[in-house]
């Protein structure tokens, strides 16, 4: 993976958390359960600004990684990338659930050359080490761990691929992703490097923002254990999105304060009808 690539994909998912009209990354499966002998599914990948629709620019697959319900590496088949979105088939040759994601590390920060002058930069940690002076003076770095996910089941789900890697923001679904059912009880577990992620804020956004005209935003918060029990709502696809620490409160007239280290999450996840 080139280190352009890599900047793309860090700084697109280091945007996973901003705000309600920021461009987000996505990937989009054409369906999430799928029940048929020979078992394919369709992927999308974009950024844009209305969630789920094809309107700013394509999500670059070199680090997209698809794993199979064995936890052996599956491969992208028909991988295309356009003008607006990149697309990919994934053929599930085994029964169980497959997850599709994409991990990153953004670096940020700032520092001041030679002639006192404040410089800013942002990439990877390739990046920084070949951008910024190794003389920089008053460096301030920090550094964004995310993780964009989707699920695809065939056959009987099974939980291999929602073992937890111990590093950043993660989503354990005590529900199975198969399983959601709108209107029934769903129980999820947030884990920060592996740990309960307590009082850990997420958002629900569902599709169809531009044809619905409102965000429909719910926003929940877990337990001390890092848990939640929620009712889930009507059928469609979701984005559910997190991010850690708590943004700092805006003061006038300075840059916003950005923490040595952050972490977000984000998933695609479809609701079924009862």
């Amino acid at each position: 993976m080139s280190t352009l690539h890599k900047s793309l994909a860090a700084l697109a998912l280091a945007g996973l958390a901003m705000n309600a009209h920021a461009h987000r990354p996505w990937l989009l499966p054409s369906t999430s359960v799928v029940d048929a002998k020979e078992a394919w599914v369709t992927v999308d990948a974009a950024i844009s600004e209305d969630l789920f629709v094809i309107d700013h620019q394509p999500l670059k697959l070199d680090a997209v990684v698809a794993t199979g319900p064995d936890g052996a590496r599956v491969n992208l088949e028909n991988a295309q990338t356009g003008k607006l979105r990149s697309t990919f088939d994934l053929r599930l040759a085994k029964p169980g659930t497959y997850k599709i994601g994409m991990v990153a590390l953004n670096v940020s920060g700032s520092y001041k050359d030679k002639a006192g002058e404040t410089k800013r930069f942002r990439g990877t940690e390739e990046s920084m080490a070949k951008d910024v002076p190794a003389d920089a003076q008053d460096l301030k770095v920090s550094r964004t761990h995310s993780r964009l996910e989707t699920f695809v089941t065939t056959g009987t789900p099974n939980d291999t691929v929602f073992k937890p890697t111990g590093v950043g923001l993660e989503l354990v679904p005590l529900t199975h992703p198969a399983e959601l059912r709108a209107g029934e009880k769903a129980s999820w577990r947030f884990l920060l490097d592996g740990k309960p992620a307590a009082n850990q804020a997420f958002s629900l956004i569902p599709g169809g923002v531009r044809h619905r005209g409102t965000l429909g935003e719910i926003r929940q918060s877990t337990d001390a254990k890092g848990e939640i029990s929620f009712t889930v709502p009507e059928a469609g696809v979701y984005l559910v999105s997190s991010s850690w620490p708590v943004a700092a409160p805006a003061v006038p007239g300075q840059p916003p304060q950005m923490p040595a280290r952050r972490a977000t999450y984000a998933a695609t996840l479809e609701i079924l009808p009862q």
